[in-house]
């Protein structure tokens, strides 16, 4: 792709090019926590984006996208939302740029990549990263990578129109090959935790399905945590979330109240506690303690949190005793999308024919597989010499 990327510039702008890459991600564990100030575990993984960048001697930003193949041509001092979708992504981080006052003029840039878009791999934010990085080093900004990541969350926000939690772009950005990230999403505090896949890759499994119920639903859970909380605080005026609830708290204080809104909250009280204990697990080097966790977050997320699908819990019960598959459990906001499974290399092609003839069978559709290694976060990919 580097070089794709490069061949590319140079025959749309007859220019060297500074090329930046910026991964996709995984969340192994601890979904839906990130909005109650929990903890996430994400980890860049081995498919980006790349970005090809350079200086313009005008005020325009031209860009072009491999996957779209279309130009989009703007000038800095009317940086607007486009009709189309992938031109945002860029903008919205210029647009970042200009409201910090950054010094920025014109600028070339081609943009492709191998993070599969509507896979959950985030490849909207690995955009945004590579883009904000680029321009970071094209124009010797000298922003911290965390400013970077923050900017980047809110060119989603504005200009993509997604209010995504900070996860995405933090994974994109800090990603570190042969290790997941534990990050408080309250603190934004964070800490490389050992991933030693060793015989292991991570394999996900896509229903190639996205129901209609997602953004209501996740506007929904939100309301149902925040009211717990409510009911919480009238008692424990200092708890902020439910990252300061115990079970005792639900118990004595919600469940009485609502049992779905317990059941919603008992999820997220308990999918924190799996994810510090599949960290402690990690650093003792057990893969397949981590593995059970990520089984019990399925069945948190299917029958407490309710965010499941029937095309999701029959791709997690399909592998659940297979020896092979040491961990599985939906990835992502729900209704649809990937799970993320645990797999021993010698039986991944085996286990992806398997469940791709089971899927086809069971749910009529076909299922789409992608065999993903752990990664680095944001680079530059090639010797660039400055011009100024």
């Amino acid at each position: 792709m580097n070089q794709a990327i490069k061949n590319l510039f140079h025959e749309h702008f007859h220019a060297e090019p500074l090329i930046v890459r910026s991964p996709g991600r995984v969340n192994i564990i601890g979904e839906h926590t990130d909005y109650n100030d929990g903890f996430v575990l994400p980890a860049a993984i081995d498919k980006s984006i790349y970005v090809g960048i350079g200086r313009r001697n005008d005020e325009e930003v031209h860009l072009y996208s491999c996957d779209f193949q279309e130009h989009h041509i703007c000038s800095l001092s009317s940086v607007v939302r486009s009709d189309k979708s992938w031109p945002n992504y860029p903008l919205g981080v210029v647009d970042q740029l200009q409201k910090g006052e950054f010094p920025i003029s014109g600028f070339n840039l081609i943009l492709g990549g191998e993070v599969p878009i509507g896979a959950g791999l985030s490849s909207s934010a690995a955009v945004e990263c590579a883009v904000i990085f680029a321009l970071n080093e094209l124009f010797d900004l000298q922003i911290g990578k965390m400013d970077m990541v923050k900017m980047a969350q809110k060119a989603e926000h504005t200009f993509a129109g997604v209010l995504c939690g900070i996860m995405d772009q933090f994974a994109s950005m800090h990603g570190k090959n042969g290790f997941a990230m534990k990050l408080d999403c309250r603190s934004l505090e964070y800490e490389y935790v050992p991933l030693e896949m060793q015989d292991v890759d991570i394999v996900l499994l896509n229903t190639n399905i996205k129901h209609s119920l997602a953004s209501s639903e996740y506007n929904t859970r939100r309301q149902q945590c925040r009211q717990g909380v409510e009911w919480v605080q009238a008692k424990h005026p200092e708890v902020k979330s439910l990252r300061d609830v115990t079970l005792d708290m639900l118990d004595c204080l919600v469940a009485p109240k609502d049992a779905t809104i317990y059941k919603r909250c008992r999820y997220v009280v308990e999918e924190n506690r799996r994810l510090l204990e599949g960290c402690a697990e990690l650093k003792k080097g057990n893969l397949a303690g981590l593995g059970e966790r990520m089984f019990q977050s399925h069945e948190g997320l299917s029958k407490d949190y309710e965010v499941s699908c029937p095309e999701l819990d029959f791709l997690v019960g399909f592998v659940k005793d297979r020896p092979e598959v040491l961990g599985a459990r939906m990835m992502g906001g729900g209704f649809g999308g990937c799970t993320i499974n645990l797999v021993k290399k010698s039986a991944i092609e085996s286990l992806i024919a398997d469940a791709g003839q089971a899927y086809k069978k069971e749910m009529g559709r076909e299922l789409t597989a992608y065999v993903a290694r752990i990664g680095s976060g944001a680079e530059v990919v090639n010797e660039y010499e400055k011009s100024y």
